[in-house]
């Protein structure tokens, strides 16, 4: 699990839970009625704006959020450069026999294609397709949890309305004004929480994990058309260095280029 997704958790909810446990029975802040009415509500606008199968394939997207951990875009760039060093020493087809020992898929359809004899320019048409449909892929999961985040609190003032109601038709009972009260304010509680504390950090977090997949992907795509057009490596490793911030790049040996083994 990526470890500041696990601190945020830990943070955000027991200091939440710390503080009503100080103030009195923990008790007091479950109520049936408004979990329903929130999470009930929250998902069926949910179901109205999406179709049930982006719903449910956005379960898949948000385990990013928890247990992707990007590869570095630095760890690329000698892996990359390593490549091309091999590419121009023994031919791009002295990669065949090693296609199984690299780990990113993407990598190797393009250095598949690349031993195939296809152009640059189909090569990057496919690489870029499927970069902009991973793209669009996780935009979606992103806003799917955005709603979401957007539909919670109206539906906890949604609930708030209905208690607030039940209250004043029982003003003449003041034993029953109660529950109706409970449901008002805490339908409103639960509809911040969930959207302040998970739905809104979650889609940030899906944003910011798919802008990193992204540039690993186009810096594996820059790297396979310079292999497949035949540059040196130290010219590769300049071109993905590009990709890379000022900071980390200094820190980088002028030569990185490690061909791989086998």
């Amino acid at each position: 699990m990526d470890i500041t997704t696990l601190i945020g958790i830990l943070v955000s909810f027991g200091l939440v839970i710390v503080s009503i446990l100080m103030g009195g029975e923990g008790v007091w802040f479950i109520n049936y009625p408004s979990i329903m009415i929130v999470v009930g509500g929250t998902m069926g606008a949910t179901l109205l704006a999406y179709p049930l199968s982006e719903v449910l394939s956005v379960v898949g997207v948000a385990k990013n959020v928890f247990l992707h951990q990007s590869q570095s875009p630095g760890a690329l760039v000698p892996l990359l450069a390593g490549f091309a060093k091999k590419a121009r020493q023994e031919g791009i087809l002295s990669f065949e026999t090693q296609l199984q020992a690299i780990e990113d898929p993407f990598l190797v359809k393009g250095i598949q294609m690349a031993i195939d004899g296809m152009e640059s320019s189909a090569i990057e048409n496919v690489m870029t397709t499927e970069i902009e449909y991973l793209q669009e892929r996780h935009r979606l999961g992103s806003e799917i949890f955005s709603t979401m985040g957007t539909f919670a609190p109206a539906i906890g003032m949604l609930g708030t309305i209905i208690g607030l109601v039940q209250m004043l038709m029982q003003m003449e009972d003041p034993s029953q004004i109660g529950a109706p009260m409970a449901v008002a304010l805490l339908t409103t509680f639960y509809g911040t929480l969930l959207a302040n504390l998970l739905f809104i950090p979650v889609a940030g977090k899906l944003k910011t994990r798919s802008k990193q997949e992204i540039l690993v992907k186009q810096m594996v795509l820059g790297g396979v058309i310079a292999i497949q057009s035949g540059d040196n490596h130290r010219v590769v490793e300049q071109k993905l260095k590009a990709f890379i911030s000022p900071k980390a790049r200094a820190l980088m040996p002028e030569d990185m280029a490690e061909a791989p083994s086998g």
